[in-house]
């Protein structure tokens, strides 16, 4: 009911003015996202980092609707990834990035020479690019840009979404030598015909396709806050014989912070990611549909940033 609720939320532009408003929610999500520009992501950036973890970064952009906000997206990631270099934060800081943000929606092509771009400036930084994945519309053109990036930028990182029932297809495709794949449960609204709805069976499908992520030659990026799929991982990465360089776990920027602290300390490789900008509110709303949890979360904070 929860992951509903939250979900709807997150496609409500008129609830998302209304939210992203209001001074003390404003606040609030600071616990989450490191702040509207990049001087915020480099400071927790850099913050991260000394705590000994790993940060992909995320700029959260306005919906991407002409060819000039792509351009201005793009331009964004070219000033984040020069100032990630400029402050020693490369490699252990790369970049997300969404498809629709630089054009996805507009035009296949555009975002592909966006991407690239990014790319581009990426390897020049001494990092790596993970493209990010969105709503089921859009998995057969992200995976067709990315193995169009990969060609010339290898190390880009693929996201796979567990409750989309064709991920174990994706996963047996994508798990190759070098191919990074983040995997995640998913935190868009999809119809039953194309994802699983009950939360058991989507369990049940992240374990299937990290083992297929383990059992193959790619290097698996762990995208889970849940104890039991991270108990799992562990045991599937001893089983398949891997060392702690051959696989990491990926957890959100405020959430479970003790439990990122205790991968790392165990020799884990342990990646924060890491958003920021203005257009929070979505990218907050779906990240409470995916774990509901976390609300208790969210409320501490507002009791605590008045």
């Amino acid at each position: 009911m929860l992951r509903s609720v939250f979900l709807a939320a997150a496609d409500s532009s008129r609830l998302g003015r209304l939210v992203s408003s209001a001074t003390l929610s404003k606040n609030a999500a600071r616990r989450f996202v490191a702040g509207d520009d990049v001087a915020d992501a480099l400071r927790a950036a850099r913050e991260l980092a000394d705590d000994g973890l790993a940060v992909t970064v995320d700029h959260l952009a306005a919906e991407t609707a002409t060819a000039e906000q792509a351009q201005a997206v793009r331009d964004e990631y070219l000033s984040l990834l020069r100032r990630l270099k400029a402050g020693g934060l490369t490699p252990v800081a790369e970049v997300s990035v969404k498809l629709s943000a630089l054009g996805q929606r507009i035009d296949d092509k555009l975002a592909f020479e966006y991407a690239l771009a990014v790319c581009a400036a990426a390897a020049d930084a001494g990092t790596s690019v993970t493209i990010d994945a969105e709503d089921h519309t859009t998995t057969d053109s992200t995976l067709e840009i990315l193995a169009g990036l990969r060609k010339d930028y290898p190390s880009t990182g693929a996201v796979l979404q567990a409750y989309l029932r064709r991920t174990e297809g994706d996963c047996r495709e994508l798990a190759t030598a070098g191919s990074r794949v983040r995997l995640c449960k998913g935190a868009y609204a999809e119809p039953e015909s194309v994802a699983f709805q009950d939360p058991l069976d989507i369990d049940k499908s992240f374990v299937r396709c990290l083992n297929i992520l383990m059992s193959g030659e790619g290097y698996p990026m762990v995208a889970t806050h849940d104890a039991r799929l991270i108990a799992i991982a562990e045991d599937r990465a001893r089983w398949f014989d891997r060392s702690a360089d051959e696989y990491e776990f990926q957890m959100l920027y405020g959430m479970r912070t003790e439990e990122q602290a205790r991968l790392a300390a165990g020799g884990n490789i342990v990646r924060v990611y890491l958003p920021y900008g203005e257009q929070w509110y979505g990218y907050l709303m779906r990240r409470l549909a995916e774990r509901p949890s976390s609300v208790s979360l969210f409320g501490r904070a507002l009791a605590t940033r008045k």
